[in-house]
């Protein structure tokens, strides 16, 4: 256990020491911004782009995989909805940004380095082929379920086009969109341009990791404790105990597929969680604060289920 906590770790102590350096004011809050700002829209783009363009779509992109893990992550949506209704009497805006939280696992800033820490760098195409489609679901579900409860009833076109606004304006996405076309269309990368992106691609999570740190800062852990208990024994156990179970019995995942699957459902929420919420304006002191106690907790919950993995 003590060898498998030294893998995850080191993950960890970069979001502290972002963390400390912007709480003892050695790191400018504005600096914060423009260091995610360059991992968020160009450095993790590139990193993604680059894993698409180079995937084995015919052995990776795995139904199987998908279900297993998107499986766990859904009911997380809808138990975290109606539990914040039935539970604490939430309004159901509130509840549809309450269920978006656990359903969002941070699967690029922590289950990229952590699956690769614990596996080695060929480990992680499966997280890929998760990553390739989580925003799109993530938004689709959350962005569907708030309009139909805003408006009472779903609204068609005007919808589609939030959820698409939603998607595109994401340089996450347009990064995997774009290493689909290379991928697809069977365009070599000329070398000049693969050097260039993996100078990105080394700076991408190390960076993207201490500023995060500095955003977790911001979230100052107040009030709604028992709600905030409840998200993140979703998103930290539940998420992950479904997608190992799928995965070793109906799913019948490789241990490769098992490792990437299991890992990225047992990570804390991300912050499109909070920003999703901010958009609606609802429930961003619960989005907040459990991205903020859920992040800690998973130095622990992220040891003990690659512990329990083959």
């Amino acid at each position: 256990m003590i060898g498998i906590l030294s893998v995850v770790a080191p993950v960890f102590l970069l979001i502290g020491a972002g963390y400390l350096a912007v709480w003892r004011g050695l790191f400018a809050d504005s600096a914060v911004d423009g260091l995610m700002v360059f991992t968020q829209k160009f450095a993790i783009p590139c990193l993604l782009f680059s894993g698409v363009a180079t995937l084995d779509l015919a052995a990776e992109f795995d139904l199987a995989l998908l279900g297993a893990f998107y499986a766990g992550s859904t009911t997380n949506f809808f138990i975290g909805m109606f539990g914040a209704r039935i539970l604490f009497g939430r309004p159901w805006p509130d509840c549809v940004a309450i269920g978006f939280v656990p359903l969002f696992a941070n699967s690029v800033l922590l289950g990229l380095p952590i699956t690769e820490r614990a596996y080695g760098p060929d480990a992680l195409d499966a997280n890929f082929a998760i990553i390739a489609v989580h925003a799109a679901w993530c938004y689709l579900l959350g962005i569907t379920t708030m309009e139909i409860v805003k408006s009472g009833g779903l609204r068609g076109l005007a919808t589609l086009k939030l959820v698409a606004g939603a998607m595109f304006r994401n340089a996450l996405m347009i990064g995997v969109l774009l290493g689909f076309v290379v991928n697809l269309s069977g365009a070599p990368i000329p070398g000049v341009v693969q050097d260039a992106l993996d100078l990105m691609i080394r700076a991408a999570l190390p960076a993207a990791l201490f500023g995060l740190g500095g955003i977790l800062y911001r979230y100052k852990p107040e009030g709604d404790l028992w709600i905030v208990a409840f998200i993140c024994a979703l998103a930290l156990l539940l998420q992950p105990a479904i997608t190992y179970t799928l995965g070793t019995t109906v799913a019948d995942l490789t241990q490769a597929q098992l490792r990437s699957a299991v890992v990225t459902a047992a990570m804390a929420p991300g912050i499109n969680s909070y920003l999703f919420a901010n958009m609606y304006g609802v429930a961003r002191r619960v989005a907040a604060t459990s991205v903020l106690v859920a992040t800690a907790l998973s130095v622990l919950t992220a040891t003990l289920w690659i512990a329990l993995l083959p």
